[in-house]
């Protein structure tokens, strides 16, 4: 298995992943004896078998924030204050393209689609190397042709081999090859190393449209179906958006976590809602703890 993400990190999700359950039932404890949500740190550390200062430390080293304000963020609201603060997507975003480079957290993403020749084919001729990795979120199955990864995969949830069915019938014309080596660079840069990574996807006219626009959202923030809807010029073709949402073979890459519904729900997540929320709360989190950086370095400066 090609190991791009240190042992601790993947440690520290497992207890992410434990974290989330038991902040859930504590809220549901809560509003069943009708008192306010508050969940100490030691109590906390305590659901998990940890001692407080060993969960501050880890948490920390993992979300970038202290655990008090991580656990802020997998609040149930979390997803509610997010959407009342977006921004048009054009004004955070510029596309020109599927060729067009993005800048996506800390990392240069290139983008691009299959021919639809391609596509009608179910990727005849192709020949996709694929490969286990490890994350910050658990197990991946990553996917990708010598122009890039055009799949990349959860499994905690289903397990690798549902998995994998699930991302291989999306090209039922390829030939699959086990080789995981040329994509663990692009993989790694997935989950946030650096570098550079490369997309080339197979989907529909209007699938394309609609993961493109995906990629306009910004780390830290979320959009609603309609926002996507209106963005690629289709405002009622809300179904069509959330079948084309769901269908996005490429996780975190292709953000489809940070699409909600209008009400502020988090709506569905092919990988596990547990990962959806894990993964809006640890950008939110480190996008509130960078924009707090740069005002102290501003104010440092005079600015």
């Amino acid at each position: 298995m090609s190991d791009p993400i240190p042992l601790e990190d993947r440690y520290h999700y497992r207890l992410i992943a434990r974290a989330i359950t038991e902040i859930d039932a504590a809220q549901a404890e809560a509003r069943a004896a009708g008192r306010p949500v508050q969940i100490p740190l030691d109590a906390l550390a305590a659901r998990l078998g940890l001692s407080a200062a060993h969960f501050q430390r880890v948490f920390s080293a993992w979300a970038g924030v202290s655990p008090k304000r991580y656990t802020q963020y997998l609040s149930l609201t979390l997803a509610r204050e997010l959407l009342a603060q977006k921004l048009p997507l054009d004004q955070v975003a510029e596309t020109a393209g599927l060729s067009a480079p993005s800048r996506l957290h800390d990392l240069i993403l290139r983008w691009e689609a299959m021919t639809p020749g391609e596509f009608a084919a179910g990727g005849a001729g192709l020949v996709i190397r694929w490969g286990r990795f490890d994350s910050p979120f658990g197990p991946v199955l990553g996917f990708g042709t010598d122009r890039g990864l055009c799949g990349l995969a959860f499994t905690e949830e289903m397990g690798p081999e549902a998995a994998f069915a699930d991302m291989v019938a999306r090209w039922p014309g390829a030939r699959l090859t086990e080789d995981p080596a040329p994509l663990a660079g692009w993989v790694a840069a997935a989950f946030g190393t650096g570098g550079e990574a490369r997309l080339c996807v197979l989907g529909a006219p209007f699938q394309i449209k609609v993961w493109e626009a995906l990629l306009a959202i910004p780390s830290g923030e979320v959009r609603s179906y309609s926002d996507i809807a209106a963005r690629i010029g289709s405002p009622r073709a809300v179904r069509a958006v959330g079948t084309a949402v769901g269908r996005n073979p490429v996780a975190v890459l292709i953000p489809c976590h940070r699409v909600l519904r209008a009400s502020g729900g988090l709506g569905g997540y092919h990988w596990g809602l547990g990962l959806k929320r894990a993964l809006l709360a640890r950008e939110a989190a480190r996008h509130e703890a960078g924009q707090e950086a740069g005002h102290g370095a501003r104010h440092e400066a005079g600015l």
